[in-house]
């Protein structure tokens, strides 16, 4: 199975990107990971907060395939701890995933077509984060994910 993350706009805090690209690099002993940036909307004071979820969610639908499975990064949706997150991805290679395309929307959420389009959400968390720090949340777990299901020492209970 293959892991991408698909993401509006690009990192623009290099501590980020430091943190971001130490995880890819441990999950590339796990399973094939890539991030795939979508170009952030420009002039979006023109539009308003459903247009803007609208045209963002035209830009992400328009990166995936058919075959992916699609899980959106949302706030309100269903919350894992680190061995339930390990277990679903875990279900998801189990049940012949090819690629787990995993996306965090826009400053406002996600378009009503990327809602009936995702096959699961879930949250990190019930906090807030940045947009920019759910990226390195993200890829940390997914790690820690894959060391639980390899039995590593990296999470321990």
């Amino acid at each position: 199975m293959k892991a991408t993350l698909l993401l509006i706009g690009k990192t623009d805090q290099a501590y980020l990107e430091t943190g971001i690209g130490l995880y890819i690099n441990r999950l590339k002993h796990y399973l094939p990971f890539e991030i795939k940036l979508v170009q952030a909307l420009k002039n979006t004071k023109s539009l308003s907060e459903c247009q803007q979820k609208q045209k963002e969610g035209e830009l992400l639908l328009a990166q995936l395939q058919s075959t992916d499975t699609l899980v959106l990064l949302d706030e309100n949706s269903k919350e894992f701890s680190s061995l339930g997150f390990a277990a679903f991805v875990e279900k998801q290679m189990i049940g012949g995933t090819k690629n787990l395309v995993f996306a965090v929307g826009g400053p406002y959420g996600f378009s009503p077509e990327m809602h009936q389009r995702a096959q699961a959400k879930i949250s990190l968390s019930k906090m807030t984060f940045s947009h920019q720090m759910v990226r390195l949340i993200f890829v940390e777990q997914l790690y820690r994910a894959m060391t639980i299901l390899k039995g590593e020492p990296y999470h321990h209970q």
